[in-house]
């Protein structure tokens, strides 16, 4: 069968290497609109389920990316860089640029063309393809030149929020909210390549028109906003420009299909859907609707039923997902309102915010801000990390008492 990927994200690079190794036969080639290399934005987070995956899925790529990774411990959540609290846990991050060159050359390695600098903008112009994946991302072109048979619903948020990279180099998820005179603006951040972190700024439509940054220089903007989060970046700088691309505000656009596939055309990825930033689910959601197809095209040779078979599963799993995607954007769009509290309660509304929590789970939460007690769910998270990498094959060289965090 031949098969064309249209965009070389982690959709359509991990679809290709999914298919090449379930069936070698397969003819399978990814065109993509930009050249090699270049990527928006700069890391991604993940966690355990995807590597137990990864590594089922091609140990290969897994080991790889899993080398260019960085752990990160907690997530500190600060207020006005004066107080504090912490939620538990721990993930791994990674910079969008390696984990797409790992994929690349993992894919050409298996027999996948990828031809870049070429943009499809309309399925048409592939006449040859038994199967077209729209792997384009957000403003996929596939999708938007059949959206009415695909059902396409979008919705933006009413949050801007830009896409920065800083040389401050943080051990712990970090969010920073800070109150200005025109408003509270916020970053979420979290490291992501040896010596740079991702550092994500958002603020409500009021304070960001208060604060000027709808008008002013771009250079201007980046530079007030070092001057706001001076004490959380310690001074450091916030890095605007990725593989020449400089960073542009933005506000989040959610996509909604009411089915992923036409004729011989399915959509990945966020072509098919998306998942709000702060849930951290874009790529793992990614990668696994890649996994997915390919199995459903292993598992039926006729390309009609195992299209069908992908969409109705797929699409039944991503709904409670984008529920709570949906319930996590909205929180952050009136963080303002929950912003008079002390750091303790604040964080607990924002851990809480998919859900309604029983009493006692408050509780639970004031003890684990005991210094004592977050030692010791550190080294208990430790200890479960070193026994998944264990299990699933991953080479485990460093002691555990020198992936702790440093300080409280």
């Amino acid at each position: 069968m031949k098969i064309c990927c249209v965009g070389a994200g982690p959709a359509g690079l991990y679809f290709a290497i999914s298919v090449r190794l379930r069936d070698p036969d397969h003819e399978i080639s990814i065109i993509e609109r930009d050249p090699p290399g270049a990527t928006y934005g700069w890391g991604v987070v993940y966690w355990d389920d995807l590597l137990d995956v990864l590594y089922r899925n091609d140990r290969e790529s897994a080991q790889q990316l899993r080398a260019a990774s960085t752990l990160w411990q907690e997530q500190e959540i600060r207020l006005n860089d004066a107080d504090s609290a912490y939620l538990g846990g721990y993930g791994y991050s990674l910079g969008r640029a390696a984990m797409l060159d790992v994929l690349a050359r993992r894919a050409q390695t298996l027999g996948v063309k990828i031809e870049y600098q070429r943009e499809i903008t309309d399925p048409a112009a592939l006449p040859d393809a038994d199967l077209i994946v729209g792997s384009d991302g957000v403003n996929s072109k596939i999708r938007q030149s059949r959206a009415d048979v695909f059902g396409t619903r979008t919705d933006t948020g009413s949050n801007p929020y830009i896409w920065l990279g800083t040389d401050k180099v943080f051990d712990r998820f970090t969010f920073a909210f800070e109150e200005t005179p025109q408003g509270w603006i916020w970053f979420h951040a979290y490291p992501s390549s040896a010596g740079i972190s991702t550092c994500i700024v958002e603020c409500t439509e009021q304070t960001w028109r208060n604060l000027g940054l709808d008008s002013i220089d771009h250079e201007e903007g980046i530079r007030l906003l070092e001057r706001i989060f001076e004490r959380p970046l310690e001074g450091h700088r916030l890095i605007s420009q990725s593989r020449g691309r400089p960073a542009q505000w933005l506000r989040f656009t959610q996509v909604r299909n009411e089915s992923w596939i036409h004729d011989n055309i399915v959509l990945i990825g966020d072509a098919a859907h998306t998942t709000h930033f702060t849930i951290g689910s874009g790529t793992r959601l990614a990668m696994l609707d890649a996994i997915n197809l390919a199995q459903s095209l292993y598992d039926n040779r006729n390309v009609e039923v195992a299209l069908r078979d992908f969409d109705q599963r797929a699409r039944a799993a991503l709904r409670p997902i984008q529920a709570a995607a949906r319930s996590s954007m909205a929180w952050f769009e009136r963080a303002d309102q929950y912003l008079d509290r002390d750091a303790l309660s604040f964080s607990y509304s924002m851990a809480s915010r998919h859900e309604p929590q029983p009493p006692w789970q408050y509780q639970l939460h004031r003890v684990t801000q005991v210094p004592a007690v977050r030692k010791g769910m550190r080294y208990f998270d430790n200890g479960r990390r070193w026994f998944l990498a264990l299990r699933r094959g991953e080479s485990v060289t460093a002691p555990i008492r020198e992936r702790l965090p440093l300080g409280s």
